[in-house]
Parts: C-alpha cells; sequence; structure tokens
C-alpha cells in the first residue's frame, strides 16, 4: 500500500503505508520530478499510476516494477480528470474539451471524443462499465455509451459544474457546482437531495452506497446520509483547505485518506459502527509541498475492498467487455491518421501515444 500524491513544484511522492495494531507508519519511498508543470490529477489501479498535469502530458509508472513507462500526449490542454476501470482501460479528460478512452495493455487511444464545448472538469465511470458522466466548462452534464463510444444523454445545468462521481452501487450520483452537491438517482436523471457546504467543494467520496465524504476550502472532513441530506459527523482534519480524499475497506473497517494544502496526507479509522463519532488518526506524513491530488496504490493481493469500478473484473468474456474496444484513433507504432467520425476530437500532429524507453523512474527517498 503506497500513498501517492502530486503538488504545484510537479514532483510525484509516494510513501509505503505500514499497517500496525494501533498506529500505522507512512515511510517516504520515492520523488520523482514527475511533469514540467504543477500536477493536476493522479489515477491508480493495481499496477499502474498514472499523473496529469499543466504540461498537457500524461506519465505513466509501472509500480511493481518501479520504472516509468512513458508519456501520452494526446491532449491540447492541463488534463484535468483521470480514471481506470479495472486493469484495462483508463478514461482522460482535459481543458481541450476531450475525452480520451485507452488501452492500458498497449497504451493506444482506443477513442478521442469532443466532449464538451469548454473544458472537461470532472468524469466518472459506472461500475457496470457501461456508463460514464462528465461535466465542463460548457454547463452540461453529459452521459456517454461506452460500449458504442458515443453521447446518450446530454442534461443542462445552471452553472458549470466541477466535480461528478458515481455511487458503489451505480444507483445514484453527485454533482458539484461550487458549494452545493446536488444527489441525482440514475433511474430518473433528476436531483432527489442538495448537500449545501459552508465553502466551495474540492472533492467528494462515497464511503458507501448512502454516505458521502465531502471536502474543500476549509479544514473539515464532513460526512452526510445521501438521503436525508444529514451531517452525521464533522471533524478537523487539517490546519489549511483539503484538497482530495479518498477512501478503502481494510479488514473491516474504513481508511479515509485526505490531503491538504498544508503539505500533510493523514489516514483515518473509520468504525461506521460510530459513525457519529469522529475518526481515529492512523498517521501522518508531511510532503512539505503544496499538494493538489491524491491516490492511495493497493497491491492486488492486498487485504482491502475497493468500490467496483476500482477493481478488476477477471470473469468476463471478450465479447461482454464495457469500454469500447474497436475503433483505434492512434498507436504507439505509426504517424498514419485515422478515419475520422463525427465525434472524433481534432488532434494536433504531434499528439499520438509516446512510449518511451523504460528506465528506473524513482528516485529513492533515504
Amino acid at each position: 500500500m503506497e500513498l501517492i500524491g502530486g503538488c504545484y513544484e510537479q514532483v510525484l511522492f509516494g510513501f509505503a503505508v505500514q499497517p500496525r495494531e494501533e498506529n500505522w507508519a507512512a515511510v517516504p519511498d520515492f520523488t520523482h520530478h514527475a511533469h514540467s508543470a504543477s500536477l493536476s490529477t493522479v489515477a491508480v489501479n493495481d499496477r499502474y499510476v498514472v499523473t496529469g498535469s499543466k504540461d498537457e502530458t500524461m506519465q505513466i509508472y509501472d509500480m511493481k516494477k518501479k520504472i516509468e513507462c512513458g508519456a501520452l500526449l494526446q491532449h491540447n490542454g492541463t488534463v484535468t480528470c483521470l480514471e481506470f476501470y479495472g486493469s484495462a482501460h483508463l478514461l482522460s479528460g482535459a481543458e481541450d474539451g476531450v475525452m480520451c478512452i485507452w488501452d492500458t495493455k498497449k497504451w493506444e487511444c482506443l477513442k478521442s471524443i469532443k466532449a464538451h464545448k469548454g473544458h472537461v472538469t470532472s468524469l466518472s465511470i459506472h461500475p457496470s462499465g457501461k456508463l460514464a458522466l462528465s461535466v465542463g466548462t460548457d454547463k452540461t452534464l453529459r452521459t456517454w455509451n461506452l460500449v458504442e463510444g458515443r453521447s446518450a444523454f446530454i442534461k443542462n445545468v445552471k452553472q458549470n459544474a466541477h466535480l461528478v462521481k458515481w455511487s458503489p452501487n451505480g444507483e445514484t450520483y453527485v454533482v458539484v457546482i461550487a458549494n452545493k452537491a446536488d444527489m441525482y438517482k440514475l433511474e430518473t436523471a433528476s436531483v432527489f437531495g442538495t448537500i449545501v457546504a459552508e465553502k466551495r467543494i474540492s472533492s467528494v467520496k462515497f464511503i458507501t452506497d448512502c454516505i458521502l465524504a465531502i471536502v474543500g476550502d476549509e479544514e473539515f472532513v464532513r460526512l452526510f446520509d445521501c438521503e436525508s441530506q444529514k451531517c452525521l459527523c464533522e471533524f478537523k482534519a487539517h490546519e489549511n483547505r483539503i484538497k482530495e480524499i479518498s477512501s478503502f475497506e481494510m479488514e473491516g473497517f474504513h481508511v479515509l485518506v485526505t490531503a491538504s494544502s498544508d503539505g500533510f496526507i493523514k489516514m483515518w479509522s473509520l468504525d461506521l459502527g460510530k459513525i457519529n463519532s469522529p475518526p481515529s488518526l492512523l498517521c501522518e506524513v508531511n510532503t512539505k509541498a503544496r499538494l493538489t491530488c491524491l491516490a492511495v496504490w493497493l497491491r492486488k493481493d492486498s487485504q482491502t475492498k475497493q468500490t467496483p469500478n476500482e477493481t478488476v473484473s477477471s470473469s468476463s468474456q471478450d465479447e461482454e467487455q464495457p469500454l469500447i474496444k474497436k475503433k483505434k484513433i492512434c498507436s504507439t507504432n505509426s504517424d498514419k491518421s485515422p478515419e475520422q467520425d463525427d465525434e472524433q476530437a481534432p488532434k494536433k500532429p504531434s499528439s499520438i501515444t509516446v512510449m518511451q524507453k523504460k528506465k528506473k523512474m524513482l528516485q529513492r527517498s533515504k
């Protein structure tokens, strides 16, 4: 298990977590000067870490071999959001309004879609892998059919949303606009409740299907009941605004992970049986950097449980794979232009997948 953090200073941090009976320990594992501009997003699956940056590139790291695999140069703007689906696919979105579907076996771009007229600010893959949601600066919430690689539904929203997230069971989702989190039901595609925070919301995470964790431009973490929208618990986690929150289940209890502009990454033990009581601190680490993004890399054999879209499906047959695999938009070995369709995004001449020679990426921390 490793805590992965990115920052304004263009550095990617890795801290190996050592679970213990009482207080855990997080020890420095690596630092890597990952990009030529600040990191904006990071995503993980059971093998890879992928980072996105304001330098318009995505960097790939193999966590098992501890090597840097290369860079993806498909986007023409800041890479704003990344999300894996199992071990085979990755979705990326950027300020160029483009959403890309990647095959993570060969790191090929299977589909490049002009998703929004403005920036793509956030995306989320349904636990089934058949749908995705995206929001952007064109004041729309869009539903995507990932089986066919096309738009399925467009809903206008009153303001620009900057976050969207599916619940673990895929029956509800949350759309965040400034300090408001609107709760939607998939069945009706309508809002059934709204959570209003005191300040701008920076990150949300479903702890369970009915409990949502919210952090923002303040020091507090708040847990809400999705049905009633009532605050179940709040606690002060940091000394500065919290940039991101993550969670996973391990050996019968939930672990919250928070990253703040104060430079600290903290892990908390949450007992759902005592949801009204603040969680206890497991460990903390000071990166001494201005953190911008966070992820938790878990080994495949780790005693953890994740939400469906973060786990690897090994039982699906090739014909049942939900994410599109038919049309290759770019190749690692060719500059040949593919045929374009109506939804394909325009590409700059050099925006093909670049797989560099594998090299040791990680500067081991002493």
